[in-house]
């Protein structure tokens, strides 16, 4: 059953997404503030507005996807934010990755407003417009089916992690791994590079041995280290850094996890 969907954020992860929504039939609202971004849109067909709050207004969904908690905290919050202008009924699923303590505040803030899940991804824009993302849930189990259906468009699978947050929790620690992976491999093809292994030679080897890894195959996809790291790295120290700040709230110790990424050769902190 299509249904209107408002979505705010619609950078590199989130157009392919607005894409999605309107092929599968899903009146589709956005905000967007660039002027080519806004004519992209409006050329998929969807209806372009001019502020979150008409974005969020009449939507049965709204659909944040922004790089940060600043900018989360400034789309969700305050009079003309999401949160203050969607219905009582509607479902606010916040694409966003960032700290726990982020997303519940903003809930607690707005107890009588839209229910709001935490919702991040895993996967690439190439994986959006394959529609085979994976997306994690933290939040009300009525909630969360309640916009299965809409993420579907883009996502081929959707994980229910348990309360508010808890999808965050899950996405951190397995940001905190990929990093660390990516750190591995990294000093795997040192060593490899010592015994006289190119690392081309060294990637695809591994892509058809025990030794693979997602990472390992991200970095060879990507066209080897130097380029991974250009292009991962600022995404990934944004993941760390959540991922740090969110385990010293609490007092948890990252351990092996922790030297991993902060030994090795990729700048990721």
């Amino acid at each position: 059953m299509s249904q209107v969907v408002g979505f705010v954020g619609a950078g590199q992860m989130g157009e392919p997404m607005v894409g999605r929504l309107v092929a599968a039939g899903h009146r589709t609202i956005v905000y967007a503030r660039r002027e080519p971004v806004r004519d992209r849109l409006r050329a998929a067909g969807a209806d372009v507005v001019d502020s979150v709050r008409e974005a969020a207004a009449s939507s049965d969904v709204i659909i944040v996807c922004l790089f940060s908690d600043q900018q989360l905290r400034e789309v969700l919050s305050g009079p003309e934010g999401v949160l203050a202008t969607a219905r009582p009924d509607a479902v606010v699923v916040s694409h966003t990755t960032g700290a726990v303590s982020t997303i519940k505040d903003l809930a607690a803030d707005r107890p009588d407003g839209p229910v709001l899940l935490d919702g991040p991804v895993s996967g690439s824009a190439e994986d959006i417009a394959n529609g085979s993302l994976t997306v994690l849930l933290g939040g009300p189990p009525e909630s969360v089916e309640a916009v299965r259906s809409v993420l579907a468009a883009y996502a081929s699978t959707v994980i229910a992690t348990g309360a508010l947050g808890s999808a965050l929790g899950v996405k951190l620690v397995n940001n905190a791994l990929f990093a660390a992976n990516a750190q591995l491999v990294a000093v795997a093809a040192q060593v490899g590079r010592q015994l006289g292994i190119e690392e081309g030679q060294l990637l695809d080897a591994l892509s058809v041995a025990s030794g693979n890894s997602i990472a390992a195959d991200s970095i060879r996809r990507t066209g080897g280290f130097a380029k991974f790291e250009k292009r991962a790295a600022p995404f990934l120290r944004k993941d760390v850094a959540a991922c740090l700040t969110a385990t010293a709230e609490l007092g948890i110790d990252l351990g092996g996890l922790g030297a991993a990424i902060a030994d090795g050769p990729f700048d990721l902190t």
